[in-house]
């Protein structure tokens, strides 16, 4: 019962732990940029979750309400995800722009374009 009373925060730090190890263990720049949106995700419910108090109102104030939740957490996290979604887009133009250049989209292969070119040089 003790997990369900925290499901978010479980859900937060599962979807945390799978976004960083998609960004560590993948060599694919798209599913290392899906990764990080994940992780980003997770943030997102992690400052969101106990931003929300069961039976607080909006912060008006009135005689008739005595709980009120409160906003600021949710007005970062709107920041945050403008933020983020701008990252993404900055990503996958890079992404673009490297598959342009090197033709294909893969770790290894841009390591080991780069390692070759660096042996041409005279």
């Amino acid at each position: 019962m003790e997990l369900l009373a925290h499901f978010s925060h479980v859900v937060a730090v599962f979807l945390m732990v799978a976004g960083l190890y998609v960004v560590m263990a993948r060599g694919n720049l798209i599913k290392k940029l899906v990764g990080l949106s994940v992780f980003q995700t997770s943030v997102y419910l992690l400052y969101i979750a106990p931003g929300k108090l069961i039976g607080g109102t909006a912060p008006i104030l009135a005689p008739q309400y005595g709980l009120y939740s409160n906003p600021l957490p949710h007005v970062l996290i709107l920041t945050a995800i403008v933020v983020g979604v701008a990252t993404l887009a900055l990503g996958l133009a890079l992404a673009v722009r490297i598959r342009e250049a090197y033709g294909s989209i893969e770790e290894d292969e841009i390591i080991a374009a780069d390692n070759a070119a660096e042996e041409a040089r005279p």
